[in-house]
């Protein structure tokens, strides 16, 4: 038996086409995002946050945006 090798591209808009169908459009989007890589360096940002702030201080900010999301 021999197949024809489909472009990538044919195969992945196949593939989306069936994700939607099956799941639908919010839970396929949900389903591809956990494939993505993101952008930009979690470290360097996470070091620029919290430069200055102790272990404390971030819990105190986690507190206080918790009392005012209520």
């Amino acid at each position: 038996m021999i197949t024809e090798v489909r472009p990538l591209v044919e195969i992945n808009q196949q593939a989306i086409r069936l994700l939607y169908k099956e799941l639908g459009v919010i839970d396929a989007v949900r389903f591809l995002k956990q494939f993505t890589q993101g952008y930009g360096n979690y470290t360097q940002e996470r070091d620029s946050l919290f430069a200055n702030k102790s272990l404390d201080d971030i819990v105190s900010d986690i507190e206080k945006r918790r009392k005012t999301a209520k």
